[in-house]
């Protein structure tokens, strides 16, 4: 197995976004922090709003403040909070 700081920061942002479970989040932020780079939270934005792999659950990560901020376009036809509520991340 590689060491995962050989990755380039996007492979291994994909990486901890992928083991986000069901019914919980992060935000930009921690993910920025789990992926080695904890100052880059708006690079983890970019890179979440340019996602096109239903594989990578990208609407698993939110704001630091607790909102659910930005998601490019639907996901089987629902919206960010639709995904979260059926998962039971928010209420």
């Amino acid at each position: 197995m590689s060491n995962p700081f050989s990755l380039k920061f996007k492979d291994r942002v994909v990486a901890v976004v992928k083991k986000i479970p069901k019914g919980k989040t992060l935000s930009y932020g921690q993910v920025a922090t789990a992926a080695g780079r904890p100052k880059a939270a708006r690079a983890v934005g970019t890179i979440m709003a340019s996602n096109k792999d239903k594989e990578v659950p990208c609407h698993r990560v939110i704001r630091s403040d607790g909102k659910i901020g930005g998601y490019n376009g639907l996901r089987d036809g629902l919206s960010k909070e639709d995904l979260l509520r059926k998962e039971g991340a928010i209420r």
